[in-house]
């Protein structure tokens, strides 16, 4: 009864990995795959890693907050860029629980002064609307 079992487990396998191997599968129209990235030839070469702290160090050792110290990160969620080298690369790996990396190229990198003024809001302010036409009927609210 076992080799009985046993031959039809070993059939059913052969058979699934046969249909597996020699069956095409087209695409669906529900599952739409993502379009194929540009040739490597027009692409900028990846010459940095952008590392951005998503976890807190607060109970962690003093080896992992030198560690984080070292890669140059004082609070979450900043983001710090590094040339691909083997030195980040074991520092990225020693927080790779806390961090989140991208490897992106040298156009792509920004220094902590062009971050700030990204994060900035625009100078100024701007009048929307006012009370006193909205209530006059002049203008619109």
């Amino acid at each position: 009864m076992a080799s009985t079992s046993r031959r039809i487990l070993q059939s059913q396998w052969r058979n699934a990995s046969r249909s597996l191997s020699t069956t095409p599968h087209a695409p669906t129209a529900s599952t739409s795959a993502p379009p194929p990235p540009a040739p490597i030839s027009e692409q900028e070469p990846l010459t940095h890693y952008k590392i951005t702290l998503r976890r807190s160090a607060i109970s962690l050792g003093d080896k992992i907050k030198g560690t984080l110290l070292a890669l140059g990160f004082h609070r979450r969620m900043q983001t710090v860029y590094h040339r691909h080298c083997p030195e980040a690369a074991g520092k990225i790996l020693r927080v790779k629980e806390l961090v989140e990396v991208h490897n992106v190229p040298q156009s792509q990198v920004k220094t902590a002064s062009e971050q700030r003024l990204e994060r900035k809001a625009p100078r100024g302010y701007k009048v929307v609307g006012s009370r006193k036409t909205a209530f006059m009927g002049v203008g619109e609210w």
